[in-house]
């Protein structure tokens, strides 16, 4: 199964909707972060929600960050894409484990928790970013996502997303839709897609026969006649390097980078996203001190 996201459009009807599949991008923040079955669940929902958020943008430096703080025990989930949909992601507690709901189905809502919001933020490349907020419904990622759609963007939407483990932790299939309704759209048309996701179940069902991100909507979609755009790829993809590291050591102020050289002598920094380590000299940190120094001059 490939990572992939695509497009579709229903003729002669009012709607539009996209498909994601992700299984090696999730799989890979899994061995990232070493989460357990939950926390892997929880994260891969919301980095496949935020991609697909990202694919949206119109703008091509832009990108989309989602952060759900839910008071469960899983702690703070972000994610980051970028406009092609590439995506990386962070849980604070990655090793929560609690009971399942029931065989084969874990309790994402119970480890997310719905006590608090789910934020999305876009930054277009303009001054300001825009950013909105929605209290989260369950804490199970597409509903909270579907409200969000339908609060902060004003879009009747349909969300789902799953995340299928394998009995050896690893990510069996990854997947998910956003259905969205076009100006014009009636009850009829309305009822043709609650019938087509009651029928169809589950993401990881229909992900688990075999089915790719087109075969995913050609299922929940059945009754219209869907024109597809070309599908495209995406990944997990980290940004950060050695230079915006020492921006952001820069960013801390001349203050605390000669407090970090005279008490530690170096910095040891990892990324919260891929894991990766950037560790600066006390030579280097002077360096950059200096440099501050002579920019106040």
């Amino acid at each position: 199964m490939k990572d992939e996201i695509i497009r579709a459009t229903a003729k002669g009807a009012p709607v539009r909707a996209m498909a994601i599949t992700a299984p090696a991008v999730v799989e890979r923040a899994r061995q990232i972060h070493k989460t357990l079955p939950v926390a892997t669940a929880a994260l891969g929902r919301t980095m496949m929600a935020t991609a697909m958020l990202g694919n949206e943008l119109k703008t091509d430096e832009g990108s989309v960050t989602c952060r759900i703080d839910g008071g469960g025990p899983i702690g703070t989930i972000l994610a980051v894409a970028d406009s092609q949909g590439n995506v990386r992601g962070y849980v604070q507690n990655p090793a929560v484990d609690i009971p399942s709901k029931y065989p084969g189905k874990l309790d994402v809502g119970g480890a997310v928790g719905k006590d608090g919001y789910l934020t999305v933020m876009k930054d277009l490349q303009m001054k300001e970013p825009y950013s909105g907020s929605v209290p989260l419904v369950s804490g199970e990622i597409a509903e909270d996502f579907t409200s969000y759609f339908a609060e902060s963007e004003q879009i009747p939407s349909a969300c789902a997303l799953g995340v299928l483990v394998n009995v050896d932790q690893s990510v069996n299939c990854a997947g998910g839709y956003w259905i969205s309704l076009l100006p014009g759209a009636t009850e009829k048309t309305i009822a043709a897609i609650e019938r087509g996701i009651e029928r169809s179940g589950m993401v990881t069902g229909i992900l688990d026969q075999g089915k790719d991100a087109k075969g995913l909507l050609e299922t929940v979609l059945s009754e219209f006649d869907l024109e597809f755009a070309e599908a495209e790829p995406i990944e997990y993809r980290c940004y950060c390097s050695r230079e915006r590291v020492s921006k952001a050591l820069i960013s801390v102020g001349l203050q605390e980078l000669e407090a970090l050289i005279a008490e530690q002598g170096y910095a040891e920094i990892t990324c919260q996203f891929c894991d990766e380590n950037y560790t600066f000299s006390k030579a280097e940190l002077e360096e950059l001190a200096e440099g501050l120094r002579s920019a106040k001059k």
